[in-house]
């Protein structure tokens, strides 16, 4: 979904010296698209994980002080404008979820497709690992967070098979979770919805990484140091991602005015512009092209009025 994101912010990045940042760096694929179609843009780039910023660094060396990196979560948005004095910016795009690099990395354990260490931190230098989250949490904690991040129905009765085992020996690889999951689950529960692992994976990854309370900031910050005239893209990639976008877009693009006035004040009047109808979602084009691009979930915003949120 590339190209919708070039064309959504587009209107925004064409202005000279208008600056983008890029939330979810990774390997700087939308990043690269970004300053070559909008030569007269300075971009800043987000990320986590060290060796994502790394290999992103190299690939867009050609473009020289146009790109600025910075090591940090998107959480930290307004703190690292602030760092740059940076009071508002032109665009923000967040690509939300796993970069392939880390999917395809097989020693960062978020693939349940093979065996791998049980670690899934996005940054590796931080936080603890999926691992220890199961040998250290409390039962009703990991029930817990695999109905509410993984949206997992059989969540108790994985967490009882959990316990169970870790008693007899801590979690350290993939496979043994993998299994643990499929011999857990009824039948039915293993014919619907692709690999049975997919929801506690999720899970898992989420908690470790605090996506969703890094979010919880992160889009009103968007919101807030987005320049009127400047322009939000987000892809988010499940049901939780994307509701808090869609809560937080359309709190702003509604007027907050007391029901029955003639004339609605300025304050009162919506400070956004919803610019998807809902959550666009892929072409069949764009799957066949990239596969993981089939439950993204897209929605765009434009900063219509200076009020801050």
């Amino acid at each position: 979904m590339l190209q919708r994101c070039l064309d959504l912010l587009a209107p925004a990045l064409e202005r000279p010296g208008a600056v983008v940042v890029d939330c979810t760096l990774g390997l700087g694929g939308h990043s690269e698209a970004l300053l070559t179609r909008f030569p007269e843009a300075r971009l800043i780039g987000l990320d986590r994980d060290k060796e994502a910023l790394r290999l992103s660094g190299e690939r867009l060396a050609p473009f020289g002080d146009r790109a600025t990196f910075v090591h940090a979560i998107y959480a930290d948005l307004a703190e690292v404008l602030d760092g740059l004095g940076l009071p508002s910016v032109q665009g923000i795009l967040f690509d939300l979820g796993v970069s392939s690099m880390q999917l395809d990395e097989a020693d960062r354990g978020f693939a349940y497709a093979q065996d791998a260490p049980l670690d899934m931190r996005m940054d590796q230098t931080t936080g603890i690992s999926a691992a220890e989250v199961l040998n250290t949490y409390a039962p009703g904690e990991l029930v817990r967070i695999l109905r509410q991040y993984g949206e997992e129905k059989q969540a108790k009765r994985i967490v009882s098979a959990i316990v169970r085992e870790r008693e007899k020996a801590p979690f350290s690889n993939s496979a043994r979770l993998v299994e643990l999951i499929r011999d857990a689950l009824p039948q039915a529960a293993k014919r619907t919805g692709g690999n049975p692992a997919k929801r506690t994976f999720q899970a898992l990854r989420i908690e470790v990484n605090g996506e969703l309370s890094g979010l919880e900031r992160a889009i009103p910050a968007a919101v807030d140091r987005i320049a009127v005239g400047g322009r939000i893209a987000v892809l988010s990639y499940h049901s939780l991602e994307d509701r808090l976008v869609k809560q937080v877009f359309s709190a702003g693009a509604t007027s907050t005015a007391p029901p029955g006035l003639p004339v609605v004040p300025e304050k009162y009047q919506p400070k956004l512009k919803l610019l998807t109808r809902g959550a666009e979602l892929p072409t069949e084009e764009e799957i066949a092209e990239n596969r993981r691009a089939a439950p993204a979930r897209f929605r765009g915003v434009e900063r219509i009025r200076e009020a801050r949120l």
